[in-house]
């Protein structure tokens, strides 16, 4: 409740900003996850399940109660029935043979009853309730599991928007370098210090680079979108996200800015080199929502046998009836004299015990038995393959994290080279191929630093989801170190 709370002051605060301002909104990392939280209709539609199964359970218990039923009715006999009885009932002296009719009934017949039975020993009643309780249990982890991974979803989308506009952002650089040199290659050919081939060389390289920018925006539009519809709304083609890739520091949290600082911190450790392997197959085996979920359906699958087991032991119920019947010739009069009303009333105890059903209940207890053995085996292949994700997963993120420290190198070179090749070809040291190849080796190597921060963090989120704690679902703040 608190997090549904927290969640829609952020949606509302989100929206009167953006119809306050009427200017691009920001959305951080946190806002993003917790208006996913109000807003997905994944989630609205696991939260109905949770409500079904939460009304199954007061239905189970509902059979614990009594049962009390009233009727009313009213028959008019248009024409009243006759009995052909012998004479001598009614003449001693008659013919033995004779017979009389004899009208039995009235014109106007009226009837009440009220019925009511109490359950004394009803086994499957208990049984049901148990199975109906799993089954909540069952309900409320998927609404778990489907949160995990609503909010793991809207993590990708995030880093996949920072993607893409790292890339559009790389060939916007490459662009405005081209142009830059263009132009003073330009200068230089006027002056006579650069060939003709040299700017037609450039031109060429602009040509090439602006389809590539058109692409690169298309992607973050994209994007945009998808991450809109991740988080509910309906104009995702103008959210806009806080952060960069390329300049998010892994070594230094401290020297990054506030949103790069909280998409870093947004996870289950914050420092995957204090984090034992072992603890964390440990964590999925205990936590994971799927493994939860399969063991609580052979719980289910427990119980659904159990309750077939139980239809072979006796019922016992008490009930009890006070009925009202009246009669009357004539013309209708509600319920007639008193004279002409009969009272009923009946209490008493019934006992049922199935004897036999034509083997029918042996066959539905080992289907019962076989739906439960074959839970127990999908729950031991479940655990064999998350212990294999986790273990992939782990590797994924440690080779992410040796590559951006690697890329992290290589940009600083680039662009010292880059550098150099500029001043070079300024004092007419150096040849425009060389400044081209440099401006290239820099944006690739700003663009592979960003790719790899990214497969970190996508690494990194995944993990989260595969050993079972998500922020924002599995606690109250967006950064639980695990221990």
């Amino acid at each position: 409740m608190k997090m549904r709370v927290l969640g829609a002051l952020a949606l509302m605060f989100f929206f009167g900003e953006w119809e306050a301002t009427a200017q691009e909104q920001v959305l951080t990392l946190e806002q993003a996850v917790t208006t996913a939280l109000v807003s997905s209709l994944d989630l609205r539609d696991a939260r109905m399940g949770l409500e079904v199964a939460e009304e199954q359970v007061s239905e189970a218990w509902s059979l614990l109660y009594p049962t009390i039923n009233a009727s009313a009715g009213y028959t008019r006999n248009l024409s009243v029935a006759s009995n052909f009885l012998p004479a001598v009932i009614f003449d001693p002296s008659a013919d033995p043979a004779e017979l009389i009719p004899v009208r039995f009934g009235s014109d106007n017949i009226w009837t009440t009853s009220i019925n009511v039975e109490q359950p004394l020993f009803k086994p499957g009643v208990f049984v049901g309730v148990g199975a109906a309780s799993s089954f909540k249990n069952l309900e409320r982890e998927n609404v778990r599991g489907r949160t995990q991974a609503v909010v793991t979803r809207v993590r990708v989308s995030y880093y996949s928007l920072l993607l893409a506009q790292e890339q559009a952002r790389l060939v916007q650089k490459s662009v405005d370098r081209v142009r830059q040199s263009l132009t003073e290659t330009k200068a230089l050919n006027k002056a006579g210090l650069a060939s003709d081939y040299d700017v037609l060389r450039l031109e060429v390289e602009l040509a090439n680079l602006e389809p590539s920018l058109r692409r690169a925006r298309n992607a973050v539009s994209q994007s945009e979108r998808e991450l809109g519809i991740e988080l509910g709304l309906e104009s995702g083609d103008q959210i806009r996200v806080a952060g960069s890739l390329a300049d998010i520091d892994l070594d230094d949290r401290a020297a990054n800015s506030p949103a790069n600082r909280q998409i870093l911190a947004f996870s289950a450790w914050v420092d995957e080199k204090g984090v034992d392997p072992a603890g964390l197959q440990s964590m999925a085996q205990n936590d994971r929502s799927d493994l939860r979920s399969l063991d609580l359906m052979e719980q289910l699958r427990q119980a659904e046998m159990k309750l077939e087991q139980v239809q072979y032991l006796p019922e016992i119920v008490v009930f009890g009836t006070y009925a009202i019947t009246a009669q009357e010739n004539g013309s209708p009069e509600f319920f007639g004299e008193p004279s002409m009303r009969a009272y009923a009333r009946q209490a008493g105890v019934r006992v049922t015990w199935p004897l036999f059903s034509g083997f029918s209940k042996d066959a539905r207890i080992d289907q019962k038995r076989a739906s439960l053995r074959q839970a127990q085996a999908q729950t031991r292949l479940a655990r064999s393959r998350a212990e294999n994700e986790v273990e992939t997963i782990w590797d994924q993120v440690g080779e992410a994290r040796e590559r951006a420290d690697g890329q992290r190198l290589a940009v600083r070179q680039a662009l010292r080279g880059f550098e150099i090749a500029r001043a070079q070809y300024r004092e007419g040291l150096g040849s425009q191929l060389e400044l081209t190849d440099s401006e290239v080796a820099l944006r690739q190597s700003e663009f592979n630093y960003a790719q790899a921060v990214y497969d970190f963090l996508v690494a990194q989120a995944n993990l989260d989801q595969a050993v079972g704690f998500v922020p924002l679902v599995d606690s109250n703040d967006a950064s639980g170190p695990v221990e």
